[in-house]
């Protein structure tokens, strides 16, 4: 975390912030943080930036994942305990905040969604209130929870990222997990013909009333194909990549304004200002953030139960 000269740069404090805590598999030879050398492949945690990248793509980012299990958790455990006080009279407290959430998914399930499946409504809710809830987590200022971390485990270098969010690997997570329903909903609505034709008679749709359709139609599905693999993949890329890309953003902004706490009091003063207006200005790109992902979630299950000829 340190320069070489041993002191702690803005850029040394920029990149630690960044750095998620990750456990991989480290090579045998390799030249650990502490001049060791592995004498067998291991799986251990990373102490380095460096070490957490050569960890390669089966690395796990401990911190993403405690984090979102962690919120997902709570959140299952906050809407059972409203679910047994629900009750026929006048709702209070929790419940009332609780039964306005669902109202107001419900209402925009409706307004999109056209098709009989009791599962969407459910899911919207679900994946709404769990990136609020992750990315709410932006708002904790950047130093407390990765300083309590560090005295809690003894090590002050300890990485420590705690807005699942600000993972690329966790929103790509969620938005494949929306294509693979695209997949099962069209499939299972379509037929796997159905489903297939979408991908190869569409938007050009290949003629076998003459020879010369029958010899062209191989290479219009082949361009039908390949034109649409790419629109589908895009969506859930774009669907992870926005909701990552603003919450990054927004973390990055909150770590440069916490590093005019070193200027003195002015600093402070000033930093403490900064940090004050871009919470409140970061509240509403938390919710926005997380009602866009719901809404596309809604879009793209209306579009896989979409039955229609081309």
């Amino acid at each position: 975390m340190a320069s070489e000269s041993g002191e702690l740069t803005s850029t040394d404090y920029i990149q630690h912030h960044l750095q998620n805590m990750t456990y991989g598999k480290l090579p045998a030879g390799y030249t650990r943080y502490d001049g060791s050398v592995t004498q067998t492949s291991q799986w251990t945690m990373a102490h380095t930036s460096q070490e957490a990248k050569d960890m390669g793509f089966m690395a796990v980012h401990v911190d993403s994942m405690a984090w979102s299990i962690g919120l997902g958790a709570l959140l299952c455990f906050v809407f059972w305990r409203v679910a047994k006080k629900a009750s026929t009279g006048v709702p209070s407290g929790i419940v009332t905040f609780i039964e306005m959430v669902v109202d107001f998914i419900d209402d925009q399930v409706k307004s999109i969604f056209h098709f009989h499946n009791p599962f969407i409504a459910p899911m919207a809710l679900m994946t709404f209130t769990w990136i609020l809830l992750m990315n709410a987590m932006d708002l904790i200022p950047v130093d407390w929870l990765p300083m309590a971390a560090a005295k809690v485990s003894g090590d002050p270098h300890l990485f420590f990222k705690v807005v699942p969010t600000t993972d690329v690997n966790v929103t790509l997570g969620m938005a494949f997990a929306v294509m693979l329903m695209m997949i099962g909903f069209g499939i299972s609505r379509k037929g796997a013909i159905g489903f297939v034709k979408e991908f190869t008679f569409h938007p050009f749709e290949p003629s076998f009333k003459s020879p010369w359709g029958i010899v062209a139609a191989p290479f219009v599905i082949a361009f039908n194909f390949l034109l649409e693999v790419a629109a589908f993949i895009a969506k859930p890329v774009s669907l992870a990549l926005r909701l990552f890309g603003n919450l990054y953003a927004g973390e990055v902004i909150f770590i440069l304004i916490a590093l005019l706490y070193s200027a003195g009091f002015l600093g402070m003063l000033g930093g403490g200002l900064l940090q004050w207006g871009w919470a409140v200005f970061h509240i509403l790109v938390i919710a926005l953030q997380a009602y866009i992902f719901m809404v596309l979630t809604i879009v793209y299950m209306a579009m896989a139960h979409e039955s229609g000829d081309h």
